[in-house]
This record gives structure tokens, sequence and C-alpha cells, in this order.
């Protein structure tokens, strides 16, 4: 089976409508039609509520959108773990320690190269990503990664 990792900022694009949202929504639609596997880290749900929520501060979202956007955030996340058709990489201290030479390397954020190590441990045939430096670094280190854009 095919399996796609998304990183937080593509799983947005799901949510709330940017550059890059059709192309996350064709990847879902080929999910629930069992066509791909879809995968994402545990650290990635908290940084989707913590953007749900710093668009809604910033007046980005009215509180209505951002309740439709988390809910729907929650409802698809379960569902599609219910499927069976979504995998999602715990956070595991022996992940953590291989981001470390990735941080080093390339001089990232922890949470960016947690993405790119994920993507390794599961195995993902292709990251999505709508961070520039997060597609680069990923090239870099053999993975076949998208960029959705900003």
């Amino acid at each position: 089976m095919i399996i796609v990792y998304l990183d937080s900022s593509a799983i947005v694009k799901r949510y709330i409508l940017e550059s890059g949202s059709e192309v996350v929504s064709e990847i879902y639609r080929k999910a629930l039609n069992g066509e791909l596997t879809l995968s994402f880290s545990t650290w990635n749900i908290g940084e989707v509520f913590g953007v749900f929520n710093k668009y809604y501060r910033i007046g980005w979202l009215s509180k209505e959108d951002y309740e439709k956007a988390r809910y729907q955030f929650i409802g698809e996340t379960i569902r599609l773990l219910r499927l069976r058709i979504l995998r999602i990489v715990p956070v595991k201290t022996r992940l953590l320690i291989k981001t470390w030479h990735i941080i080093e390397k390339y001089h990232v954020y922890e949470a960016d190269a947690l993405q790119i190590v994920s993507a390794k441990y599961i195995g993902a045939h292709k990251l999505y990503t709508g961070d520039k430096q997060v597609h680069e670094v990923a090239v870099k280190e053999g993975i076949n990664s998208i960029y959705l854009g900003q």
C-alpha cells in the first residue's frame, strides 16, 4: 500500500482553504477510496490545533469557522483511524534521537526534523508539506517530498 505522509502545514490545507488545499483534498479522496494510506505524527495533531487557534486569534477565522475546522479535523481523524486508512506515528524517544542529526546538519527546528524522521519511520512513499524548508531538507534526506506552497 502507498503511504502518504502529511505534515501539519499540509493537514491544515484540508480544513482551511489555502494554496494546495485542492491537492490535499484529492489525497484524502484517494485514501477514502482505498488507493493509499495517510500518515502523520501525533505531534501534528497539536500543531494543527495551534494553527487553527492562531488563525482565530488573529482574525483569519471566525469563532464559527474555528470550531468547524477543529471538529472536522477531530471527526475525520477518528473516522480515518477506524477505517484503518490513517497511521499515526507516535512520538518516541528513538525518533526524537534521530532528529538530532537533522537538526544539527540542516539547522531546523526539532518539530520539522520530526516530520522527516516520522515519514522515514513509517516508510512513506511521499511527504506533502507547505513548508519550503521541510521540503528541501526532506529531499536532501532522500524523501519524495511534494511542496504545496504557502
